[in-house]
């Protein structure tokens, strides 16, 4: 994947979604693309007795009343490193399920193990975005995930000026918004300097066979001097090589 900072209708390289569809039942895929649909993040970040460092309740491990389908309980561990000594565990699809049932969501017990492939490939994609702007501030060590915050239903005002862009200029612009919103906090070891990022997750134009395809627009938050200074300094870089490439493209005219 590109670096995300352009606007959600040209992100670079959208990364596809993971699952086989041809392999799935007649029912297609089970994960809800379309925007109109509820954001992804089953978890519900408002309820009390949250973890801090994820804002997320503990979930059980026990199957849900009423299931019928027996789903794993083993959890995987992520490539995204918490601190010095340990790495980030996914939750395990009885885990993932009973998150779902919690929010009230009806999902078929057969599709959550592909639900939770889904999941797990969308942030281990967001973390190499995170990790390719962490390496612009000639970081030599690599950075930890402190703590993170899905935020769904939030737009984060620039999400809010592309919708904008799409509504005055819809043949161009992408007028959807994102279907879930996560703020995470990465911590630099070498400094123990902590950074806010905004990862905003979009659906993009299926591929041809009508797979999916996710955009993910990661970039580090305005609330800092040093983060407001690398996305001037990005959003410089994408203006001049747009600009030249745009020149590189124009055919040279014959001398009369």
């Amino acid at each position: 994947m590109g670096q995300t900072t352009s606007s959600p209708k040209s992100l670079e390289s959208p990364s596809s979604c993971p699952i086989q569809h041809q392999t799935l039942a007649a029912s297609g895929c089970p994960i809800q693309h379309d925007s109109s649909s509820k954001p992804q993040c089953p978890i519900d970040h408002t309820a009390t007795g949250l973890n801090p460092l994820n804002q997320m309740p503990t979930l059980s491990q026990s199957p849900a009343p009423h299931q019928s389908l027996e789903l794993p309980t083993q959890r995987t561990e992520s490539s995204i490193p918490r601190d010095p000594a340990a790495k980030w565990e996914y939750p395990s699809p009885q885990q993932f399920y009973n998150a779902l049932v919690r929010k009230g969501w009806e999902t078929p017990e057969e599709h959550v193990e592909t639900m939770v492939d889904i999941h797990n490939f969308l942030n281990e994609q967001a973390w190499q975005e995170v990790l390719k702007w962490e390496k612009r501030t000639g970081a030599e060590e690599e950075p930890h995930l402190a703590r993170f915050k899905g935020r769904p239903g939030e737009i984060s005002p620039k999400a809010r000026f592309w919708l904008f862009a799409g509504w005055l200029l819809p043949s161009r612009f992408n007028a959807e918004p994102p279907f879930d919103r996560h703020d995470w906090v990465v911590r630099r070891p070498k400094t123990g300097e902590e950074v806010r990022y905004v990862i905003d997750y979009y659906s993009a134009p299926t591929q041809s066979d009508g797979a999916p395809v996710f955009s993910l627009d990661v970039r580090p938050a305005l609330d800092s001097f040093g983060s407001v200074k690398e996305r001037i300094s990005v959003a410089t870089e994408e203006a001049w090589s747009t600009f030249r490439e745009t020149n590189n493209s124009r055919p040279i005219g014959r001398d009369s």
